[in-house]
């Protein structure tokens, strides 16, 4: 057993202060040295949460630390191409999927608050399927890797590789915080990636079915999501 996986938690404020002097030394360092980083860190305490819009973090955690542990909420509303990305990088990639699902089925979350909840508070229906869960899930680890980047959207502009997750307790880095998506296309390109098949079908960022639209001549990539909505944001990001 490694002393990263050994040793004692360090509390909050020791976390906070290797998150923060973390974010300014490795701000102009490579997306696979900050998750080096990370794995010489953290050690199993470490894990990449993924959206299967595509594996391209994954895939850098894996170079990092094979074995890794990769996230993935199944709120029930997933289109069948999420779960089938899901699937394919289980099998392909050398990484550990844990799913985590929410406290109620989507049945019995209708019987509570109605059906389409997901129309009627989009900000509920997000909080109950992927925050808590994801909270519950994040328990046992220190720090968590997320796709983020900065060219996404404006509440994504300041995005530090790696940073201080005040609502959790945690570590949270964004390797990719600095690319762009010629980065990322040509990422995918040079390792063979896998994506959501959705990507080729007019659909900028992947979601929920229920709140996830195609895009329109023009828009950001974001603007298929909670179309119609001034949500931007599910919750797990702030």
């Amino acid at each position: 057993m490694t002393t990263a996986q050994s040793r004692l938690r360090p509390t909050d404020d020791e976390l906070k202060a290797l998150a923060e002097q973390a974010g300014r030394d490795l701000e102009d360092a490579s997306a696979l040295d900050i998750l080096r980083w990370a794995a010489d860190t953290f050690g199993t305490r470490f894990c990449v949460t993924s959206s299967m819009e595509d594996a391209v973090v994954a895939h850098l955690a894996s170079r990092a630390l094979p074995g890794v542990d990769v996230v993935f909420l199944d709120t029930g509303y997933h289109f069948p191409e999420t779960i089938g990305t899901r699937d394919a990088v289980e099998a392909v990639m050398d990484v550990n999927v844990i799913t985590l699902t929410p406290r109620q089925t989507v049945a019995e979350q209708d019987a509570e608050h109605g059906p389409q909840l997901h129309d009627r508070n989009p900000d509920l229906c997000c909080a109950l399927r992927k925050v808590r869960p994801l909270e519950a899930g994040l328990e046992g680890y220190e720090a968590w890797a997320t796709g983020l980047r900065r060219d996404e959207s404006p509440t994504r502009a300041d995005t530090p590789v790696v940073g201080w997750d005040e609502k959790r307790g945690k570590v949270k880095i964004s390797p990719i915080a600095r690319w762009s998506q010629d980065d990322v296309d040509a990422y995918v390109a040079e390792h063979g990636i896998l994506t959501n098949p959705l990507l080729m079908d007019g659909y900028g960022s992947v979601g929920c079915a229920p709140c996830t639209r195609r895009l329109l001549e023009g828009e950001d990539v974001r603007a298929g999501r909670w179309a119609g909505n001034t949500k931007t944001e599910c919750g797990i990001h702030g």
